[in-house]
């Protein structure tokens, strides 16, 4: 027979993104109406380990659905990576009757649960939150969707000044290790190229298309480079070599950074949201744990842990194609 849950923590780990508050809101609510106590656990497994509590209610989570950043804010733990430290945090957690968990983050946060879960058999289940959009098994992370239109909004604005003054505008957005925010804000603000990590576009083509792009009438050009794109060491650099081979093109580089973790999350974050923490309080009822909750073919669905975090994030080859053509 599963365990018996009567009551749920709720954490936020890792880089912060919109939709996390209302991932919360869905989590506290959803456990108000199975009658289940919730409470949530500030500064991630840190918190855990302090034992940094607050019951949390229906109107606890107010007005928060539409806030960026996380109400119960984010740290990085080193001590809850150590045996001792987890230790600590499984006292707390047993101390406050808590009997289940509930982990909003990324990868690294899922492989803290995951181990947390296989030294002490506490349910565990994850809601995937980072703007990277670079977890398996969902099409679409918390923060994702509202990251893409900060990007666009951003991009359009910076053509407005490329436009104005015949330069060539290099815009770096995040993605360390994939490349789906470049990609899409890409197309959706109209590049003239794109630099992801999953593709080496190389330096001779890079230049061949700007090129291509001069003749053919385009006086203005946006590149969007995601940062962790392999064909140069920095944004910076990669601008210089252009404008040592190119010397026709006045170049410039904006970073766009941490703007795009903030903001107000979409209507589409606030949905996948709420969808997604019912259904990871309602699967912990049912008995389930290890898995993350995540989206697929619109639909919710649960993906083992281990599987999210081993498994890769492909990029869509389609939408290399509809970029190639729409740069054209």
């Amino acid at each position: 027979m599963p365990k018996t849950i009567k009551k749920v923590g709720v954490l936020t780990s890792g880089g912060d993104s919109p939709g996390m508050n209302a991932a919360i809101r869905a989590v506290v609510r959803t456990c108000a109406y199975h009658n289940i106590e919730c409470i949530g656990i500030y500064r991630g497994y840190q918190g855990m380990i302090e034992g940094d509590f607050k019951e949390m209610g229906p109107r606890s989570v107010n007005n928060i659905v539409n806030k960026g950043g996380t109400i119960l804010k984010s740290a990085r733990s080193v001590e809850f990576r150590t045996p001792e430290g987890r230790k600590k945090a499984h006292e707390n957690l047993v101390k406050a009757g808590v009997d289940a968990l509930v982990v909003i983050g990324g990868d690294g946060s899922f492989t803290g649960g995951l181990i947390f879960n296989s030294e002490y058999g506490f349910p565990v289940m994850g809601i995937p939150g980072t703007i990277d959009n670079d977890i398996y098994g969902t099409s679409h992370t918390l923060g994702y969707d509202t990251a893409l239109n900060t990007v666009v909004d951003c991009i359009d604005k910076i053509r407005d000044t490329a436009s104005s003054h015949n330069r060539l505008f290099f815009v770096e957005v995040m993605g360390r290790d994939a490349g789906h925010i470049a990609l899409n804000a890409g197309i959706g603000a109209g590049a003239e190229e794109i630099l992801i990590p999953e593709e080496d576009l190389g330096l001779d083509r890079l230049l061949d298309s700007l090129q291509k792009s001069k003749a053919s009438g385009k006086s203005s050009s946006i590149v969007v480079i995601a940062e962790g794109d392999k064909i140069g060491k920095n944004v910076f650099e990669l601008k210089d070599y252009v404008e040592a081979n190119l010397p026709e093109y006045d170049v410039r580089v904006s970073v766009l950074g941490h703007m795009q973790r903030g903001g107000s999350p979409s209507c589409f974050d606030r949905v996948l949201a709420s969808r997604l923490g019912v259904k990871a309080v309602e699967s912990l009822i049912e008995g389930k744990s290890n898995y993350m909750v995540g989206l697929q073919a619109d639909k919710v669905a649960l993906t083992p842990l281990e599987q999210a975090i081993k498994g890769k994030s492909e990029i869509d080859r389609e939408l290399l194609r509809v970029s190639d053509i729409m740069s054209t």
